[in-house]
This record gives structure tokens, sequence and C-alpha cells, in this order.
């Protein structure tokens, strides 16, 4: 069976109310190398937006049927039902809204600004004339070309990753969580040099005009956000890391469970640009 979009037979039907391409499966692009967000771990696609994906999925009675592709056409391929939903950190942008539809947001995020080990760049206002990589199509593509910093755009973060480690490129326009893992897990060839808070929340894109999966989606983080599954989660990938005090997962409506929020700070949000 195929989609049809909500105005399709299949879309309305008891069996199928969402429209998917496969009733009951809820087919996810992603991305295969953005720990801790969105990875593939022994054969596993996992990390937080998934995991959290899965949980939401579950509220609905559907099974989460993850598929890897390269950032820089997901939004396309969710437009085209290729999937019925993306999932990467995908930060809401109005230029973005023109292509596909946003659920309520699930995350915030930071932007990285990861360096070759021994860099004197400190910060991203010492990036005029040098080499910036970006993953093509992200927010932080966005932000170094409004920037006017002509960057080198790659298919995916090992490519960012490579042209640090290479030393062909100067810095590389990360999300901050992403980035501060590959630093980690660079045997010391790269460090953070800074991060700063990205001006909007993430969110799971869907096709345009498929507001039954929208709504339902946003219903089930509403339950997921209520039962401590986003804490829970957020405490296990993020250790550590504030939540802004002005950040409010989902719909705003659902408290999270007493002692499972993990710390807050006001002070992150000084951070923004």
């Amino acid at each position: 069976m195929s989609a049809c979009g909500d105005g399709g037979d299949s879309a309305g039907s008891a069996s199928n109310p969402y429209g998917l391409a496969q009733p009951g499966v809820l087919r996810a692009g992603t991305l295969t190398d953005a720990p801790p967000n969105v990875y593939l771990k022994d054969g596993k696609f996992t990390g937080f937006d998934n995991d959290l994906l899965t949980a939401v999925a579950g509220k609905l009675g559907l099974r989460v049927e993850f598929v890897g592709t390269d950032f820089s056409a997901l939004l396309s391929q969710v437009n085209n039902h290729k999937f019925d939903v993306g999932s990467s950190s995908i930060t809401i942008t109005e230029a973005r809204k023109k292509t596909v539809d946003f659920g309520n947001g699930y995350d915030f995020g930071y932007f990285g600004l990861d360096v070759p080990a021994g860099s004197p760049i400190t910060g991203f206002d010492q990036l005029a004339g040098k080499r910036v990589v970006v993953v093509q199509g992200t927010v932080q593509d966005d932000y170094a070309t409004g920037k006017q910093l002509d960057p080198v755009r790659v298919p995916d973060y090992n490519g960012a990753v490579n042209q640090l480690k290479a030393g062909t490129a100067d810095a590389w326009i990360a999300p901050a969580e992403i980035g501060e893992k590959s630093a980690a897990d660079s045997n010391g060839k790269i460090t953070v040099a800074a991060k700063q808070l990205s001006p909007a929340p993430t969110a799971y894109a869907v096709a345009k005009g498929g507001d039954k999966l929208r709504e339902a989606l946003n219903k089930g983080l509403d339950e997921v956000i209520a039962d401590g599954t986003w804490s829970r989660l957020q405490a296990q990938y993020y250790p550590g890391r504030p939540v802004p005090a002005d950040f409010t997962p989902g719909s705003g409506k659902a408290a999270t469970p007493a002692g499972s929020a993990p710390p807050s700070a006001s002070a992150s949000a000084s951070t923004a640009s």
C-alpha cells in the first residue's frame, strides 16, 4: 500500500488513519553518524531523537522503521513521502516550513565550534577569512552563509570531522552535542572552542498537509513527556546539560513528573547571539 496524503483513501481508513506508506509502520528518515542525537550502534538506529521517536510511536501503536539518508536530502524525501517522518534534530526555520510541516519542539540545541587541537580560534567572531566546514543544508550552514563565511559544505558529519583531522579546515560549525562527542572520540586531534544557543527548537518533520500524523505525534510527545521518558532520555544522552529556563518541550501542557526533569539554568540562554 502507498501513502496518499491525508486526503487519500488509505489515509482515511481505520487501518491507516495517518496515511503511512505501510499501515502500522512509521518509516523515519534519519542519519547514521551524528551521536548522541541520531546514529547507528551495533547495526541499530539509536540516539536521543530516534529513541524518543520510538517511544512516541509506541504511544500511537506504531512500529518505527529507520532508514539512513543525507541531511541535505531529508526534508524533500519526507515531503515526497519516501519517509513518513524526518528524525534528525531538525531545527524549525521559516525556510524549511516551505518544504515540510513540523510537530511541536522536543529539544533545544547549541551551535558548537570545533577546531583542530592547538588552533588559536576561540570564538565564532574569529572565523572571517578562515576555511569553515559545515554539513550541507543544516542551520549551521545557514549561520555560516548569513555571516558571509563562504563555508565548505560536506554531506555528512564524518566528512566534517575528517576535514578537521586532515587539517583541510580551520573550524567546523556543528550541533554542539555532536561536536563535543566528535572531539571526545578524536584522540586529542579536535577540541571544542566555543558554543552558543541555537535560536529555535528541534522537531520531527512530516509532509506538507500531513495534519493527522503531525497531531498524533504531538499527542504522543506530550504522553512521553508526562510519563518521564523525555527526561530520562535527556539525562541518558546529555548528562549534566542544563535545560534553558525558557524552553518547554511539546505543547507545554504536559508536565514532567516531579524529580524527573534535567537541571535548568536561565544563564544558559545568555549564550545565544
